[in-house]
């Protein structure tokens, strides 16, 4: 029983009720003007769904009143992009049309039945009616007054369930409006990525330099060299501050231009950043980086601060040979290292899979592993953007 009683407590069924209702407006209007031809309304319906504006108001209006609540609902907001669009928002027109002169056929004679029933249980002859027409009064016909009543209130609930199931069918999102839908979805996904291996590069990169440096100084027991690990603590952290408002300028702005972001350009400030560290970097640089497209610049600067991170992270400040070619617009990047203890590590942990990932993002190749003398190689190869 209160399962059943459930749809009178929801206020998306009084709002279905009026938008099942609304139809009935222009419907009334045009009784007034021409009782007679009362199909014109629902011809009238035919080139005006056709129009394209047509079906945003339809889908707001089923929005607001069909699924109050509920976002989207599946409704597409949309104007008509296509002739199939326009030939879904006119099936859909006539529908509602239909389904509103059911609502107001039931919201009418319903009722007037039920009135009917009790009148003619109190012995009042009733002759508008054909069933009670020919029937004698009796008191048992009051028994019957409130099946009218609970018709009324099935009907009213299961008509704006069929216009939100039929809305959502033909004013949903179309084909191409899915397709586009998922594709923003996707990029949403690969920007939140991105911003996730900028922070993880950036953050985790100036971390390393500081942890290292601190270590590094306080071992050292020199004032000079505590005086430039400071030095390249304070310019790392800077860095790092920027680098991190400019990211969260991202998030901030959707459409923030991604020219701000590092380039291979500005990679003497990752080299000098490492030998402050206390790394030897032999840095050798092959060919314009002024010609590389920025997409590729920008993620070669990446990758060249996560391998020095990793250098610094896992070998600390060992020898480090740092190797760029540019040619064709294509990037050829190499950084090199010898193993603390002579063994390869394992090529795991979210740094490399970072530097694999970037470069499958371009269409490009990257090695991190043994190169089979003894030292660590990241090599990678990214093709012109």
């Amino acid at each position: 029983m209160v399962r059943f009683l459930r749809p009178l407590f929801r206020g998306a069924t009084y709002t279905r009720f009026v938008y099942l209702w609304v139809p009935m407006l222009i419907v009334s209007v045009w009784v007034l003007i021409d009782d007679t031809n009362i199909w014109v309304p629902a011809a009238l319906l035919l080139p005006v769904g056709l129009l394209p504006a047509v079906r945003t108001g339809e889908g707001v209006q089923a929005r607001w009143l069909l699924t109050p609540g509920q976002g989207d609902g599946g409704f597409s907001v949309a104007p008509s992009a296509t002739w199939r669009d326009r030939l879904r928002t006119v099936v859909w027109l006539e529908c509602r049309l239909l389904l509103g002169l059911l609502t107001a056929g039931a919201c009418v004679w319903l009722p007037i039945l039920a009135v009917e029933l009790v009148r003619h249980a109190a012995g009042h002859r009733v002759d508008d009616i054909p069933v009670l027409r020919d029937a004698a009064p009796h008191w048992a016909y009051v028994l019957l007054a409130p099946l009218p009543i609970l018709a009324l209130y099935g009907a009213v609930v299961g008509l704006g369930l069929l216009a939100t199931a039929g809305a959502r069918a033909l004013l949903g999102p179309s084909a191409a409006e899915r397709l586009t839908a998922l594709e923003e979805r996707t990029e949403q996904l690969l920007e939140r990525n991105r911003i996730a291996r900028e922070l993880h590069d950036s953050i985790g990169h100036a971390l390393t330099v500081a942890v290292v440096q601190a270590g590094a100084a306080r071992a050292a027991n020199s004032p000079e060299f505590t005086d430039r690990a400071l030095t390249a603590i304070e310019e790392t952290g800077r860095a790092a501050l920027e680098d991190l408002e400019r990211v969260l300028g991202v998030l901030r702005e959707a459409e923030r231009p991604v020219s701000a972001r590092p380039t291979l350009a500005d990679a003497d400030r990752l080299l000098e950043s490492a030998r402050a560290s206390g790394a030897k970097v032999d840095a050798e640089v092959a060919g314009p980086l002024e010609t590389l497209p920025g997409p590729v610049s920008r993620e070669g600067y990446r990758i060249l601060q996560e391998a020095l991170t990793n250098v610094l992270r896992h070998a600390g400040a060992v020898p480090t040979r740092v190797r760029v070619k540019v040619a064709d617009g294509a990037l050829t990047l190499e950084v090199r290292n010898p193993l603390p203890d002579g063994r390869a590590a394992p090529g795991r942990g979210s740094g490399l899979r970072g530097i694999r990932e970037r470069a499958a993002l371009l269409g490009g190749r990257a090695h991190t592993g043994p190169d089979g003398a003894g030292d660590w190689e990241v090599r990678v190869e990214l093709p012109p953007g």
